[in-house]
C-alpha cells in the first residue's frame, strides 16, 4: 500500500460537481496515486466522501479523505450508496491539497478486483460523462423540468467558480472582499447549508434540473433548482415589489408575459458573502432580470439574465443559455448534512 505523486504539466480538467467551495485549495496540475484499503464511505451532501488507508514513504500509516460531488451527479454517473465497500482494495488518483495534507478531489479509482468505477469527466478531453439530456420530447408550455444543452456551454475551468471569475467585473470594494474571503471558515455560508440565490441556479443547470411549474389560478410562478433544494416564487398578479426593508435570501420575484417570454424580476435579496463561490459578497442594489422563452419546436427553453450590483460589480452582466426540456429527470431532494459540508475544512 503505497502512494505517488505525479505532476501533470497541462492538464485539462472540468470540476466534478461545482462543489459548494472552489478549487483554490486543490492543485489541479498535480496527481496523487494511491493504494491502499477504503476504510469509510460516506454518501452524503453536498459531497459524497470516502477515506483510503495506505502507508507514506516512511510505512506509516496515512488516512487520505477522497472529495467527490454530490449524490445526485455521482447517482448519474452511475454510482450507488453500495459502489464502495468498507475492506475494498483501491487504487485511487486524486488532485491534492496544496497545503499537503492527505485530502484530495477524486479524479479516477480502480478497484483491486480489476473494475474501474465510473469518474465524472473524460481524462482526455475534460468533457463531463454525465448522461446528457437529449432533445427527443418537446413541451407546449415553460412548466416542466430543464436541463443545459451542455455542448454549447464554455467549460470554465472550476466550474461554478470559474464561470463568475471570468464574467464578472468587480469594483475595488468587490476585488477587496474577494481577496479577503476566507473559504474554509464561518463566514462561507456554503458551510452552514445555505445555497446561493439566482441566477445561480440557471448556472447550475449543467448538472441540476431547474423546473418551472405554472399556477394560474393562484397567479404565481415557482422556479425551483434540486441544487441546495432552492425554490422561488414569482408574483404574476401585477404587484410591484415592496418598498425596501425586509430582505430575503431568495429575494422578491415578480414577473410578467412579453408575447411568450416570461419576464422574472428580482430584488430585495438578503447579503450573501458569496455567491458566486469567489468570495464576492452581493448587497442591497443587488437586481437580477431572467427571461424564459420556450423555442418553436418546445424541445428547448432559451434562458438569460442580466445580473448587476452596483455596489460590487462595475457593469452588468448578461448570459443566455438553451436548456433541453427533460422530463424524465428526477428532483432529489438534496438534504445538505453540515457535517459533510464542513469536512473539507477539517481533514
Amino acid at each position: 500500500m503505497k502512494y505517488v505523486i505525479t505532476i501533470v504539466v497541462s492538464v485539462m480538467f472540468a470540476s466534478s460537481a461545482f462543489g459548494h467551495h472552489s478549487d483554490a485549495d486543490l492543485d489541479m496540475n498535480t496527481l496523487v496515486t494511491i493504494e491502499g484499503t477504503v476504510t469509510e464511505f460516506n454518501w452524503r451532501n453536498p459531497h459524497v466522501y470516502f477515506v483510503v488507508e495506505t502507508r507514506d514513504e516512511n510505512g506509516a500509516s496515512v488516512e487520505w479523505a477522497l472529495q467527490m460531488g454530490s449524490t445526485v451527479t455521482v447517482s448519474r454517473m452511475g454510482w450507488t450508496r453500495d459502489s464502495l465497500s468498507i475492506g475494498d482494495q483501491v487504487t485511487v488518483q486524486t488532485r491534492p491539497a496544496r497545503n499537503g495534507r492527505p485530502y484530495g478531489l477524486l479524479d479516477s479509482i480502480e478497484k483491486q478486483s480489476g473494475s474501474p468505477l465510473p469518474t465524472s469527466f473524460n481524462r482526455d478531453t475534460g468533457e463531463p460523462l454525465l448522461t446528457k439530456p437529449e432533445a427527443t420530447v418537446s413541451s407546449s408550455t415553460l412548466e416542466g423540468r430543464w436541463m443545459a444543452d451542455t455542448s454549447k456551454l464554455i467549460n470554465y475551468p472550476g466550474g461554478f467558480d470559474g464561470f463568475f471569475r471570468a464574467n464578472l467585473n468587480l469594483t475595488e470594494k468587490g476585488k477587496a472582499a474577494q481577496a479577503v474571503f476566507d473559504e474554509r471558515s464561518d463566514e462561507n455560508p456554503a458551510l452552514n447549508c445555505i445555497g446561493r440565490p439566482t441566477p445561480s441556479m440557471i448556472i447550475t443547470t449543467n448538472l441540476y434540473p431547474l423546473e418551472i411549474r405554472i399556477n394560474e389560478d393562484e397567479e404565481t410562478v415557482v422556479i425551483r433548482s434540486e441544487y441546495f433544494d432552492d425554490e422561488r416564487t414569482v408574483y404574476m398578479d401585477g404587484r410591484e415589489h415592496p418598498e425596501p426593508g425586509e430582505r430575503a435570501h431568495a429575494g422578491h420575484s415578480i414577473g410578467w408575459w412579453e408575447d411568450d417570454v416570461l419576464v422574472v424580476d428580482t430584488r430585495h435579496l438578503a447579503d450573501h458573502r458569496s455567491p458566486y463561490q469567489t468570495g464576492v459578497p452581493s448587497g442591497a442594489q443587488k437586481h437580477v432580470v431572467e427571461r424564459y422563452r420556450l423555442t418553436e419546436d418546445g424541445t428547448r427553453i432559451v434562458v438569460e439574465f442580466m445580473l448587476e450590483d452596483p455596489e460590487y460589480l462595475v457593469e452588468p452582466m448578461s448570459h443566455s443559455r438553451e436548456l433541453i426540456y427533460s422530463p424524465h429527470m428526477e428532483m432529489s431532494p438534496f438534504d445538505c448534512d453540515s457535517g459533510a459540508a464542513r469536512r473539507f475544512i477539517t481533514e
